[in-house]
């Protein structure tokens, strides 16, 4: 694993970058308070499917803004998309808000940033819908009332995988996660 130091916004990002040299890059987005090692398993996985892999080492200072510059300074106009809890939450903005950047779209107990979550909470009502393949990894049962609803904030292929008891799907369930990332980068 290589660890970098790259410009993004007003300040800078230590991202680890690993995987093989492939036209396939996964940038992966912790939730608050988690470090980039949550997704030690689920990176394994993805290079062993050939892809590459950009973790930032927290989510600490990025926004939509700070990311794309990160992905600017690191050269990657075009990237696979996956988020955790937070980092789905700034997952779904990227995708939602920067047409054409990005390939794929997983994220994992997030729903759409329009859709209420488990504690009814909205986090952006004018948050336009997605425009790419995009999977949503839910933890439990009680999410499907958001991931159902995310659904509807989805104009292309949407898919729900529910994994009950599940309380990190990077850590907990780390080849599941890898598995719907593969499946979303894969152009068939």
């Amino acid at each position: 694993m290589e660890s970098r130091q790259v410009a993004a916004g007003d300040g800078t990002v230590t991202v680890r970058v690993d995987g093989p040299e492939s036209k396939h890059t996964v940038l992966l987005l912790p939730g608050a308070g988690e470090d980039g090692s949550i997704f030690d398993a689920v990176c394994e996985r993805l290079h062993n499917s050939d892809l590459r892999t950009i973790v930032p080492e927290t989510l600490d200072g990025l926004d939509v803004t700070s990311t794309i510059a990160l992905l600017d300074a690191l050269k990657l106009p075009w990237v696979n998309l996956a988020g955790n809890r937070e980092g789905a939450a700034l997952a779904w903005l990227l995708a939602a808000r920067t047409f054409g950047r990005f390939a794929s779209l997983v994220v994992a107990d997030c729903p759409h940033p329009a859709v209420a979550d488990l504690d009814g909470a909205v986090r952006q009502a004018d948050c336009p819908a997605i425009e790419m393949p995009t999977t949503l990894l839910i933890g439990s049962s009680l999410a499907r009332p958001f991931a159902d609803n995310s659904g509807r904030r989805v104009y292309s292929d949407y898919r729900v995988v529910q994994l009950d008891g599940i309380d990190s799907v990077p850590t907990s369930a780390p080849a599941e996660m890898a598995t719907e990332i593969v499946l979303r980068t894969s152009s068939w």
